[in-house]
This record gives C-alpha cells, sequence and structure tokens, in this order.
C-alpha cells in the first residue's frame, strides 16, 4: 500500500527506558540507570525524572531497533497487585527480522540464509520441535487466502521480504516470555478450546511465520486441530470499517509533510549524492531504492556495507557508516517534526479505530463474562489474541493511543492489552446498571486495564489513563477509562465525536 513505503522508514527516538511497571505490590523494581528503584504507588511524575537533551545517537538507535536475540529480557506482563485476577490478554506484534524488501544497484545483495538450523545461531530450544509442528498445519483451519503460504521461511538465499531465522528466534522467544509470565495466572488452560485462542495476520509470508512462532512459544499445547489462522487483508486490521476518506488525506498531507522536511536537509542531499557517486548511480535511482532498508539489513547481521566494483584493480567503493548514520538521523529528526505538527496521529487515530474497537467490545465480553452468576460461559470468550502485523500496523496504534514517544516498533515489537479483575466490590456498594434497552455497563470499580510495549507498562502514559489518579488502593487503570475513549474522546484530536463523523465529513 501506499503508505509502507514512507512509513515503515519513520524511527521513534524516545526508549521507554523508564517507564513505570505495575508490578505486585509491595514488589521493588530493579534500579534504573540512574541507581534508583521505586516501589508501586509513587507519583508518575518521576516517570521522566531528567528531561532529554542530548541528541540520540543514530547508530545505536539503528541496533536497537535490529532486537538482536541475545540477551535476557525482563517482562512485566503478567505482573499485578494481589488477588487480582487476569481475565484476557490481546497481543499485537510486528514480524520479526526479515530480509530487505529493497536492493540497492550494482551492489551484491545480503549473503543471508533463510532456512532454519538449530546449529546456526541465533537458535532457540523449541526450534527444532517448532519445524516439524509446522510440517502438520494441514491439520490446522485456514482462511483461504493464506492457505498456498509457506508455514517456514525456505530459501538459502533468501527472497525479498523474507522472515531470516533470527526472526522466527525474536517470536518463539516473546511466546516463551509470555507463556512464563502468565502461566501462574492460568487464564488460559493447558487443554484451551478452540473459541479461547485467536490469530490474525496478513497475508505476508513474514507475518504468517512470526504469528505462529508467537503462538507456538506461547501455547502450552500447541494443537493444530483447534486453531483456526484467520487473514486480514489489509495492514491496518480494520477489516470491514476500512474505508476512511479523511483517513487518506491525513496520511497524504504528513506525507508532503515529510518529503518537504526532506528536500530542505541539505546535509542529507549531499550524502545521497556522495553515495550515489560512489555506486555509480543517479542519486534519483538511489533514493528509488530506499537504500536504508539494506543498510539496516547488513547492520542488524554484522555484514560489511555495501561495495561497488571499481574497476582497474582498484579496491571497491563502499558504503559507510557515517553515510547510514545521516539517513537515520534525518528520520529521527522526521520524528519529532511529525509529532510537532500532529497530521500523523489524526491519520493513526482513524486508522487504528477499528483494531482498538473490537479489543474494547472483546475486553467488555470477557469482563461481563467473568461475573458471578456467569460462569456457564467460561471457555466460550476470546481470552488470547494474537495480530501479527507490521511496523505500518504498530506505529499508528501507538500513536492513537497517544504515546508518539515510543520507540518506533523494532523487529519482533509487541503492544499488550491486558485485562484485569480487581477485589470484590465492597459491602454496601451496588454494582450500576443500564436503563431499560441499555447494555449492562461493566463495573468500573474492579475491572482494569494494562498496556504494555516490549515489556514496559505504559498504560499511565496513554491518553486515555494519563491523567487518571492512581492510587495504591488502585494502581492501574480502569476499563471504562478504555472504553470511553475508543468509543468517544479519541475523536477529540480530530474535533469529532464518532468514527463515522470523522471519516465521511468534509476534510478540512
Amino acid at each position: 500500500m501506499a503508505c509502507s513505503v514512507v512509513a515503515h522508514i519513520f524511527f521513534f527516538f524516545l526508549i521507554f527506558g523508564n517507564l513505570t511497571p505495575a508490578a505486585p505490590m509491595g514488589e521493588k523494581r530493579p534500579a534504573t540507570a540512574s541507581g534508583e528503584g521505586f516501589f508501586l504507588g509513587k507519583s508518575r511524575k518521576r516517570v521522566f525524572p531528567v528531561t532529554q537533551t542530548q541528541e540520540p545517537d543514530p547508530i545505536a538507535e539503528a541496533y536497537s531497533y535490529c532486537n538482536t536475540p541475545n540477551r535476557s529480557e525482563q517482562a512485566w506482563e503478567g505482573h499485578s497487585p494481589a488477588d487480582y485476577k487476569l481475565l484476557s490478554v490481546h497481543v499485537m506484534i510486528r514480524h520479526g527480522d526479515r530480509y530487505p524488501l529493497y536492493s540497492i544497484p550494482k551492489t551484491k545483495r545480503p549473503p543471508i540464509n533463510c532456512t532454519l538450523s538449530t546449529s546456526r545461531r541465533p537458535s532457540h530450544p523449541l526450534l527444532k520441535t517448532f519445524v516439524s509442528h509446522m510440517a502438520q498445519s494441514g491439520r490446522g483451519h485456514w482462511d483461504s487466502p493464506l492457505a498456498s503460504l509457506p508455514r517456514l521461511p525456505n530459501h538459502s538465499a533468501c527472497e525479498m521480504g523474507e522472515l531470516t531465522q533470527t526472526g522466527v528466534v525474536q517470536h518463539l522467544r516473546n511466546g516463551q516470555l509470555l507463556q512464563q509470565a502468565y502461566k501462574p495466572h492460568r487464564f488460559l488452560p493447558s487443554d484451551w478450546s478452540a473459541r479461547q485462542v485467536w490469530l490474525e495476520t496478513t497475508g505476508k509470508s513474514r507475518t504468517v511465520q512470526s504469528g505462529l512462532a508467537f503462538l507456538y512459544g506461547f501455547l502450552p499445547d500447541f494443537d493444530w486441530k483447534k486453531l483456526t489462522v484467520h487473514h486480514q487483508w489489509n495492514t491496518l486490521f480494520c477489516g470491514s470499517s476500512c474505508d476512511c476518506p479523511a483517513r487518506s488525506k491525513y496520511l497524504e498531507e504528513d506525507q508532503r509533510r515529510q518529503y518537504l522536511l526532506r528536500v530542505a536537509d541539505a546535509n542529507l542531499e549531499r550524502t545521497y549524492i556522495t553515495m550515489a557517486r560512489t555506486l555509480g548511480l543517479p542519486p534519483r535511482q538511489l533514493r528509488a531504492a530506499n537504500p536504508i532498508d539494506s543498510l539496516l539489513c547488513h547492520l542488524c547481521h554484522g555484514l560489511p556495507f555495501p561495495c561497488a566494483p571499481s574497476g582497474d584493480g582498484a579496491p571497491p567503493r563502499c558504503l559507510t557508516r557515517e553515510q547510514f548514520a545521516v539517513i537515520r538521523q534525518q528520520q529521527l529528526d522526521d520524528e519529532a517534526d511529525r509529532r510537532r505538527v500532529g497530521l500523523y496521529r489524526k491519520y493513526a487515530v482513524l486508522a487504528m479505530f477499528p483494531y482498538l474497537n473490537r479489543t474494547a467490545a472483546r475486553m467488555e465480553r470477557v469482563a461481563k463474562s467473568s461475573e458471578a452468576g456467569r460462569q456457564r460461559r467460561a471457555g466460550m470468550d476470546e481470552v488470547f489474541t494474537l495480530s501479527s502485523a507490521h511496523d505500518v500496523t504498530l506505529a499508528p496504534l501507538l500513536s492513537a493511543l497517544g504515546l508518539e514517544k515510543a520507540q518506533f516498533p523494532r523487529f519482533a515489537a509487541r503492544i499488550v492489552f491486558e485485562l484485569w479483575r480487581g477485589l470484590p466490590v465492597a459491602p454496601g456498594q451496588v454494582r450500576r446498571k443500564g436503563g431499560k434497552g441499555e447494555r449492562p455497563k461493566v463495573n468500573s470499580r474492579d475491572v482494569f486495564i494494562r498496556v504494555l510495549y516490549n515489556g514496559e507498562d505504559v498504560t499511565f502514559h496513554s491518553a486515555f489513563c494519563r491523567s487518571h489518579a492512581r492510587r495504591v488502593s488502585q494502581p492501574l487503570c480502569p476499563l471504562t477509562n478504555f472504553l470511553t475513549f475508543v468509543r468517544r474522546d479519541m475523536f477529540q484530536v480530530v474535533n469529532a465525536t464518532s468514527y463515522s463523523e470523522a471519516c465521511y465529513r468534509r476534510f478540512n
């Protein structure tokens, strides 16, 4: 789609290194980089104790984007105050590490093997059994557009956009990480039913394979017979609600803003001219080849940057890290300008409303069915959903939630929505009921939501809970905050009260 070429190179530059996790009551979080730890219940004003004035290092940011699976990871999924019950979990992931989508003319393609082997790094203890289980995928149920896609990356010389072994390992790790985090809560039993697990993916092999790797690491018993893989035809996961003229207008306006900012960057222009001269190409052709995509692949896989033969026996002429850093810095500058102008936020709200609305509805159903007297519906609700998507899906989702300072979705990034039921209603408190003909209201006193991004709790940085007064007696965010935000308040940025009004009224 048109937005892919532009949007997939946006990079958010402020990492959630200091966000407050909702750890168990009284549990101290490990010390931050400054040596400080803190207890849950402290003011969230301490989340960003020092204003960042130093320019971000574009090379360091790029390595963070690679997300190489060579380190242990602390995840705050599943952490809650005592006596809170986990009801459901809804996850959106970006696919794992992939081969570039573009090639740089007159250079050799990165030599990467896209078959899977336990003898090649990075590997994972589940990799061997994962490969054997994927051979049984015919036992599963597949939406027809997905039936012909390969279940595993399978080319010794990677094809464009193909998931690499690194990408598979990233999501096996993610799935296993969340399986361990949620195992004590037993919200999804080992004998889970087909109705309790929902997997949806776009029609790209890299998202299908990433989703399967994550789910294989996550499920206590991966059973093909109970699994249906659903197809989302649009990268925005908007289902039957994709038609929104204003959304396209906002994106076009933001792309124009981005273009004007880029052509005004004299250092970027000089760098492209130098790179093109090195490779013997016209600068316009080099830009069209989107060199950053291929250069990122070289960086992430520890490969030398591309070179072009110089002829006459002279050494080859190669692109440099300094040139790469200039392009990356322009992307960081673009992100700062994008936040300042605000057009992308308007696009993001309209782009991600359908997904957020479905997630809100699922949470509301689970919350109602978990109330006293409704146990008969146990096993009938989607208590775990997984959406395997792209950077052009997660980036607007972060923006729509008001998390615009978040780091751009790295390979295998994850956004997690958790639904919790808290302590029982105190004696004398009456549950609020809807009027005649209205749906019963979810009790705001004891049903809560948490949002986590790459393992960090970002709930109280979200637009729907930023102003909520967090207390020791109620350290999580009420679900009603989220429901009201999705169904009304999120449209304030486009001066509307509903999705229909925002999409179809005259664009100003």
